[in-house]
């Protein structure tokens, strides 16, 4: 019986990638979704996409992905900083072509999941999402409006359904459970762990309670860069 696999904020630690995928004993037959960031930050950027290829992975676009693909509609002349710079080097030509497939959200109907990068607005149509919340934000502010800081209530406590949303972006120390969300970035680029929500054929994610059964994730190997306080 396939799975579903859907993996956290990767930002090129493609060891810690193969880590994950050994311990969970991911087979060619699992369905392997990315929330986004697979480049930038990491070490091996082009190994994580071609480790993404070769399971014929599907990954929504992150917000280094978009800014990747912004500099490079811009023909090179778009302000990007070092790292982005280095991952555009080490990107193949496949992969740019993979970065330019992900879509801004992927929908798991066998799991009534729905799979962003950072996060939505709840009660609006996603057609009519802003892609820059898509990409960026983090919370609402006091008067809700979408924000990309951190320090104020996460979107995903506010978010009612009905679909599930599985994000990334948001690194933190341990996955968020919210009651139709759950965020699976636990940085493992700034020395955290990779987290996976691993689902059997047809599963739905459990209740908020019973959700860490789901999810798995293994140590980074070191830290490779330091996380950002905002």
């Amino acid at each position: 019986m396939s799975r579903t696999v859907i993996v956290g904020d990767v930002h090129g630690c493609v060891r810690e990638l193969e880590d994950l995928l050994r311990y969970i004993g991911a087979k060619r037959s699992d369905r392997i979704v990315f929330v986004g960031d697979l480049v930038v930050r990491g070490p091996h950027p082009h190994e994580v996409v071609a480790l993404a290829r070769s399971f014929s992975a599907v990954s929504v676009r992150g917000n280094h992905e978009d800014r990747l693909l912004r500099w490079k509609e811009s023909g090179g002349t778009m302000q990007i900083g070092g790292l982005t710079r280095e991952a555009a080097k080490r990107l193949s030509s496949s992969d740019w072509e993979y970065l330019k497939a992900m879509p801004l959200w992927h929908d798991l109907p066998e799991h009534n999941i729905r799979v962003v990068h950072a996060g939505l607005v709840p009660n609006v149509p996603m057609t009519e999402q802003d892609p820059r919340n898509l990409l960026f934000m983090r919370s609402f502010d006091e008067q809700r409006n979408p924000v990309m800081v951190r320090g104020f209530r996460s979107w995903a406590q506010d978010y009612q359904g009905p679909e599930h949303v599985v994000f990334g972006h948001n690194a933190k120390d341990d996955p968020e459970i919210a009651q139709f969300a759950t965020g699976i970035d636990t940085g493992a680029v700034y020395g955290g762990r990779l987290t996976a929500m691993v689902l059997n054929q047809g599963e739905k994610p459990p209740p908020a309670d019973e959700r860490l059964r789901t999810l798995i994730s293994v140590p980074a190997r070191r830290a490779y860069y330091q996380k950002e306080v905002r």
